[in-house]
């Protein structure tokens, strides 16, 4: 998801089933990153899930919504109490962070340890996006492509409606918003890349960044393949 850098395990550890229903679910932890929150220095939480499958994804150890082994909340928490004035923000990651219902907590014991908190999100879930508004301060959005090219990437019928929605209710927010584009071989032709930049702009989109497909280690290894034919 998105330019996160790949997740750091610290102590990860069994987590109880009745645990795992009641905190966020964990799957790594980076403890200090400058550029997952444009200006700031954060902490990114990976946390684990995802209901899509997208083939460049780089993070597949954290698509299945359950792990054996994960990073108690109250560790992270314990982690973010101890940095409090040396960092400026926590950054929820993933996976998809909007899978989990206990995100809204987590994020307001963040807030409440005086932390600004950031959101990667593919937006999958524009209604949990729009309940969670009030505790955002900043969004960085995985707009993938156009709506109608949405299930050649994730594999999920109906993905561009979602996330094209979580778009427009951030925008109509007017949460700080970065939206980025990860270009996938064989939806990186001239005509995508014309047209999704003008799409955004003429929604109100103000930041896009483009970035490249790093195809060595891919949820579907023939994108490598792909690539190179491209090339």
């Amino acid at each position: 998801m998105g330019i996160a850098q790949s997740p750091q395990l610290i102590t990860a550890a069994p987590v109880p089933p009745t645990s795992a229903r009641r905190e966020l679910r964990v799957g790594g932890l980076t403890p200090l990153t400058t550029v997952d929150y444009p200006g700031e220095l954060a902490a990114v939480v990976f946390c684990q899930g995802c209901p899509w499958r997208c083939r460049y994804c780089h993070n597949g150890h954290l698509l299945p919504p359950r792990a054996a082994e994960l990073i108690p909340w109250a560790q992270v928490r314990a982690f973010l109490e101890a940095r409090r004035g040396l960092l400026d923000a926590v950054v929820f990651s993933g996976g998809e962070p909007t899978l989990q219902p206990a995100l809204g907590a987590a994020m307001t014991q963040a807030r409440a340890l005086g932390f600004k908190v950031g959101l990667h999100s593919s937006g999958a879930y524009p209604a949990r996006i729009e309940a969670l508004l009030p505790l955002l301060d900043w969004v960085g959005l995985d707009i993938k492509a156009l709506p109608e090219h949405y299930p050649a990437i994730t594999g999920v019928p109906g993905s561009g409606e979602r996330a094209w929605a979580s778009l427009r209710l951030l925008l109509a927010a007017g949460v700080p918003l970065q939206v980025r584009t990860t270009l996938m071989p064989g939806q990186d032709g001239p005509a995508q890349l014309a047209t999704l930049p003008e799409r955004l702009a003429a929604l109100g989109v103000r930041e896009h960044r483009i970035q490249s497909c790093r195809t060595g280690h891919t949820l579907d290894p023939t994108l490598a393949a792909e690539s190179a034919r491209v090339l």
